[in-house]
């Protein structure tokens, strides 16, 4: 037996309701359950978790392990060294050839730790957009943990049966996922689905259906030191070829094949009277096809000095495989947008450039739908907020997907 709000109790065996009201019903409950979305909220933009503090994103974990336990979870650290600890919690256990659906986020920001002091959490109407909530990371992505919780609360609360679940919250996401990507696909493989509580696109609140892949490589040139003024024959300038090569290296850039090539960092040189021994650029790579990283890594492979009084070394390589659109990820969207519908607002899918942990599930076959988090804008950056509007319809569409159907 369970309650939803603006239902009176009912046999969830029993067929009662349509499905448009069951999915109203929820809403109902996700609306009444926002403060404490909010509340949790707050608890976790104010623990302070830049990637490289693991200290910051232990605590974050703990904070969401003893919200996860509450909930009738079983969680679990996957103990680190130098980085955060990962945090698995399993809610639900699956019977016979079930398999679990994966909620997937991070508990790790862009953000270095004494942040707050200058962009506090606080929730205000702001200009004409409705209601915000601020703080570093509360978009990416601290609002799609709280809103993954909510989702789990209010099935619990109403006595609906959900999906076996597990929930699985990484510390080194906005680094490249150097020390999770394995548990990651791990998981991954015992599942039948993977939801991704990343920010959604845009204001509309989109859900993503493919990321590209992503990629960073370092070009570095070793050149001959000389005396601008005295030697200058000598000398053979990392610099002046580093230049050379970055021309070439932006040829690789095919906006037709979603192909885009960015040297966004250089260095080199010591004086401006001494030709320069060395010379570095880092450069991002993006593609929106798996079969494309083969041809991006010839091409930076095939890299050559054309000084031959310089040497060249080609390190790195593509680090997140593109989540392309594919069929499994197409019926989970269609799924969500039929769901939203009933609650009586339209869903939208979009593709994006960058990347997330569902790019590796998503390579692995797994039907991945991303984009599931909040609604908000600057990631990233200094006006990162939210829209308190789309907090409960996404969380009430969130808990309708994790529904035993």
């Amino acid at each position: 037996m369970g309650r939803l709000r603006g239902f009176v109790e009912f046999d969830i065996t029993n067929v009662m309701k349509t499905k448009s009201e069951m999915m109203r019903a929820l809403l109902a409950s996700a609306e009444a359950e926002q403060a404490w979305m909010l509340a949790r909220m707050e608890e976790l933009v104010r623990v302070e978790s830049p990637s490289e503090s693991k200290a910051g994103v232990d605590e974050a974990a703990a904070l969401v392990a003893g919200w996860s336990v509450a909930l009738g979870g079983r969680a679990k650290r996957h103990r680190q060294k130098e980085h955060g600890d990962l945090l698995e919690v399993r809610f639900g256990r699956a019977r016979a050839g079930q398999k679990p659906v994966l909620l997937l986020g991070h508990l790790d920001t862009v953000w270095p730790v004494g942040t707050l002091a200058r962009m506090p959490w606080r929730v205000d109407k702001g200009r004409g957009e409705g209601a915000r909530a601020w703080g570093p990371g509360v978009l990416d992505m601290k609002a799609g943990v709280a809103m993954a919780m909510a989702a789990v609360r209010l099935l619990r609360e109403a006595g609906l049966r959900a999906r076996p679940m597990v929930l699985l919250l990484n510390s080194d996401e906005e680094i490249g996922s150097p020390v999770s990507r394995a548990v990651t696909e791990r998981i991954a493989a015992e599942c039948e689905a993977v939801f991704v509580m990343e920010p959604a696109q845009g204001l509309a609140g989109a859900y993503k259906t493919a990321r590209k892949g992503v990629g960073d490589y370092r070009l570095a040139v070793k050149g001959v030191a000389a005396h601008s003024g005295v030697d200058f024959g000598k000398g053979h300038s990392a610099v002046l070829e580093l230049g050379r090569l970055l021309g070439k290296v932006s040829g690789f850039t095919d906006l037709k094949r979603g192909i885009t090539v960015n040297p966004g960092v250089i260095g080199g040189g010591t004086r401006s009277n001494v030709v320069a021994a060395e010379a570095w650029a880092e450069v991002d790579v993006r593609i929106a096809k798996m079969g494309d990283a083969a041809r991006v890594e010839r091409m930076f492979r095939g890299l050559r000095c054309e000084d031959k009084g310089c040497s060249l070394t080609v390190t790195g390589g593509m680090n997140r495989p593109p989540m392309e659109r594919k069929a499994g990820t197409v019926a989970l969207f269609r799924q969500a947008r039929g769901m939203a519908a009933e609650m009586g607002f339209a869903l939208e899918e979009a593709a994006t450039g960058g990347g997330s942990d569902g790019n590796f599930t998503a390579a692995l076959g797994i039907p991945t739908l991303d984009g599931m988090g909040a609604v908000g804008e600057g990631a990233h950056a200094e006006h990162e907020s939210l829209l308190l509007e789309h907090l409960a319809p996404r969380t009430a569409l969130l808990a309708g997907m994790l529904m035993e159907g």
